[in-house]
């Protein structure tokens, strides 16, 4: 994956603005504050990808002590100058997920990644970063991230699932397939059925971003060399999906992964 490609969109003005725009959490996230709130306070978090400081905002204020990280310098930028008035439990530094170098090993207690930051680097890569995550995660703490899902990206090429009794939504619905198609020439319906995870461009930010997607039961077996006890939670709504027809059938376009770090075991 072009690494100067998604750095160059992610360190772009307008992209800039419009992520320090963004305040809204999301389903799953308030899941797991909710879940973890009696433990939060004693815990040192990593948000990795903090963009433009979404998620500062509800975390911050209930850990111990926050360290927000991109590798955008303009997003921490535009984090510092939002939260100006933070004391010294607030942190904002430009670091890559894939070189967490400047941090210890059990460093922190929670750690996250949200907004499929994950998504936006190769599939070594991606495997890199769960080794610098699992090495500065405390065992005994938590690692949290969202991904895109294959399930629900495959049938935006499925072209049967996009005709409607209405015909204004089926031309809407036909045009987004012929930009799909026209972006990833290489890349059919029947191709992603056969695949685990591909790389593709999709409508996020006018197609400029190459972005992973990956099955649900996929994810967990490439996440279980590093954590254990790996649960998956859906992005829309905010419950765990503990049925395995669920989670073969679903098509949200991410959903989140929670994982446990377990150093005993090594």
């Amino acid at each position: 994956m072009d690494k100067d490609t998604n750095w160059k969109t992610y360190t772009d003005s307008n992209i800039v603005k419009y992520y320090s725009s963004l305040s809204q959490i999301q389903p799953a996230e308030e899941t797991i504050i909710k879940r973890f709130q009696q433990q939060l306070s004693t815990m040192t978090m990593l948000d990795i990808g903090v963009g433009g400081g979404r998620t500062t905002k509800y975390f911050s204020n209930v850990v111990k002590k926050y360290i927000g990280i991109d590798y955008s310098p303009e997003m921490i930028e535009a984090c510092k100058k939002q939260f100006f008035h933070a004391n010294n439990t607030i942190l904002f530094k430009v670091c890559d997920a894939r070189d967490l170098s400047q941090f210890e090993d059990n460093s922190f207690d929670f750690i996250l990644f949200s907004f499929n930051g994950i998504d936006y680097i190769s599939h070594n890569e991606r495997l890199q970063v769960f080794q610098e995550i699992r090495r500065v995660g405390k065992s005994g703490g938590y690692f949290f991230f969202s991904t895109h899902n294959l399930q629900g990206i495959e049938q935006e090429f499925n072209w049967k699932k996009h005709l409607s009794f209405n015909p204004f939504m089926t031309y809407v619905n036909l045009v987004m397939l012929a930009f799909l198609r026209f972006f990833n020439p290489s890349i059919s319906y029947h191709q992603l059925k056969s695949n685990n995870y591909a790389i593709l461009k999709d409508e996020s930010h006018n197609f400029r971003l190459k972005t992973y997607y990956i099955r649900p039961h996929q994810q967990i077996k490439q996440l279980e060399p590093y954590f254990s006890h790996i649960q998956v939670y859906s992005w829309k709504y905010g419950h765990e999906i503990t049925q395995e027809t669920e989670l073969i059938s679903n098509s949200e376009m991410w959903l989140y992964y929670l994982c446990f770090i377990d150093k005993n075991s090594d």
